[in-house]
């Protein structure tokens, strides 16, 4: 239990945290929580429940969280990607039922943790994971409609399809004004960080455009004229369990758990890119877990690592998880003074904002690049957003998992195993004479999403030591899109760092997707060679120039 479950800042506590750190930590902590302000209250707002509810969240979960947590910046809290879910499972089941599968949610999480299925990541193949956030993105959007265009629709339906003919037929009744001020709240949360990036555009729409409304007196619905007063308060509740049916809350606590641990390990492994860290994923799960256990009882929504918030933490100075820590206690205390003037806030400032939000979730540039690769990834990449879009988001990764089993099973059965004579040769296998600052690195196999993360994490543990790394593929049939984005990501993290990339034996196919998704030109041309003797030679060639 003990080598599982290693929160980061207590082992950094241990070793000391300097004080320059400290400050900077700080500093990083106000800005996120004033960032996080307005995201959460709109996540909770589009979720379907009041808006304290979403701070609450993000103050409670966002604290447990970076205590508790495997990584030195994740940022907990509210996030778009639970919107439709916690809707649903409300829409279904009640305020009741959402507490209750987010509890059982983060026991799912604990367990994970506790069975060392951190790595779990790396079987989610990336198209699948586009495809369900670029989906998710989508939803949101038009989750935002009604508010953005200030419809007077009392009950929006569920279903996408039914959501959109409602808009269609209502848009005779467009409220100019929410329009407007849905516009203008776009385009400040989008180019404000022109001015600076040190408030984002978000908050400071927020501020401007709801004392505009407010003094104006301009007809818009505001978060008071559905929710009333927002409580300043934080109480503890407990949900009505009838235990004969918590089997029922199953499948929606599967999928929060699923999806909360599939983006807060996706967000650690950003924040690892940025500060050059390795965060532990099992603790990860587990202190998601006992967030997401904690939370509910407090009014909370759903909880998990939130990358655009930990992004920010990062680009401000946080390295340590009292980062994150402060950023809680920041949203603590506008919660306590500020609460009566957040019941101002127009809706439609808030469906800009989720508008925004959207679209940079939508990652439309690697749904675009997947589309035009293999016809295998892109076969996953519509399924998953199809299904996401029009049925639910647990079949949609129940299928695209299978989907991607069996396209894998048929590309492996349709290769030709004898590769042309052409392709690398065995006239230099002793590495032994190779000088030293070269490293060779041989992958065994298909660069597929099962395996591929596993191969990118292990290139670059050799290549950081090393001045040239030549990478032997002469054993490589095929990569998949979730190869290419770990490749792409490794061979830049390594050039970065000043290591020259070689590679040998790379077959025709292949070269051809990684010249696709420029990969080639990333690596150099002059530095890829069908023999491997003939890499060995350059590199010394490139080390000798390099002394």
């Amino acid at each position: 239990m003990r080598n599982i479950f290693q929160p980061k800042l207590f082992t950094l506590i241990k070793e000391g945290i300097l004080k320059e750190h400290l400050a900077s930590d700080i500093f990083a902590g106000i800005i996120v929580g004033i960032v996080a302000l307005p995201l959460a209250i709109a996540f909770a707002v589009a979720s379907g429940v009041s808006p304290e509810k979403g701070i609450i969240t993000a103050v409670i979960a966002g604290f447990i969280i970076s205590f508790l947590g495997g990584s030195r910046v994740q940022i907990g809290g509210p996030t778009g990607a639970f919107i439709i879910i916690i809707y649903g499972i409300i829409e279904q089941y009640g305020i009741d039922g959402l507490i209750i599968s987010t509890i059982m949610a983060g026991m799912i999480l604990v367990l994970f943790g506790l069975l060392q299925l951190g790595a779990l990541l790396k079987y989610f193949p990336h198209p699948l994971i586009v495809g369900f956030t670029s989906a998710i993105a989508l939803v949101i959007f038009s989750t935002q409609i009604k508010d953005a265009l200030g419809l007077d629709i009392q009950k929006l339906p569920s279903e996408f399809l039914q959501k959109w003919e409602m808009y269609f037929a209502q848009l005779h009744n467009i409220n100019h004004y929410a329009l407007l001020v849905t516009l203008a709240t776009m385009l400040i949360t989008i180019y404000f960080k022109k001015i600076t990036t040190k408030i984002p555009g978000s908050f400071v729409a927020i501020i401007l455009i709801t004392f505009l409304v407010t003094f104006a007196d301009i007809p818009v619905t505001t978060i008071e004229t559905f929710f009333g007063t927002i409580s300043s308060e934080i109480t503890f509740t407990t949900p009505n369990i009838v235990w004969s049916e918590l089997h029922i809350y199953l499948a929606p606590a599967l999928i929060i758990a699923l999806l909360g641990g599939i983006e807060s390990l996706l967000s650690a492994v950003v924040a690892d890119g940025m500060i050059g860290s390795n965060h532990r994923s099992n603790t990860e799960l587990i202190a998601q877990g006992i967030a997401n256990i904690f939370t509910p009882f407090f009014g909370g929504i759903p909880a998990t690592g939130a990358i655009a918030r930990t992004a920010t933490n990062v680009k401000n100075g946080g390295r340590t998880p009292i980062a994150g820590i402060v950023h809680a206690l920041t949203l603590f205390l506008i919660m306590l003074f500020f609460a009566d003037f957040a019941k101002l806030i127009p809706m439609s400032v808030l469906a800009g904002i989720l508008i925004v939000v959207a679209y940079n979730m939508s990652e439309w540039r690697s749904f675009v690049s997947i589309l035009k690769g293999s016809p295998f990834d892109a076969l996953v990449l519509l399924s998953t957003f199809f299904l996401t879009v029009l049925v639910d988001l647990t079949v949609a990764i129940e299928v695209g998992i299978v989907l991607s089993s069996l396209l894998f099973m048929k590309r492996m059965a349709d290769i030709n195993t004898v590769l042309p004579e052409e392709i690398d040769d065995d006239s230099l296998e002793n590495y032994s004479n190779i000088p030293q600052g070269i490293s060779v690195y041989e992958i065994g196999g298909p660069l597929f999403f099962a395996s591929a993360k596993q191969y990118a994490q292990t290139i670059k543990n050799i290549g950081f030591s090393s001045k040239i790394l030549i990478i032997r593929m002469r054993h490589v049939p095929f990569v998949d899109s979730t190869a290419i984005h770990n490749l792409q990501e490794t061979i830049k993290a390594l050039k970065d760092a000043g290591v020259i990339i070689v590679t040998s034996g790379v077959n025709n196919t292949v070269y051809e997707d990684l010249k696709k998704n420029n990969i080639v030109s990333l690596i150099g041309e002059e530095n890829m060679f069908k023999n491997f003797s003939k890499s060995v030679n350059h590199s010394i060639l490139l080390l000798k120039n390099e002394d």
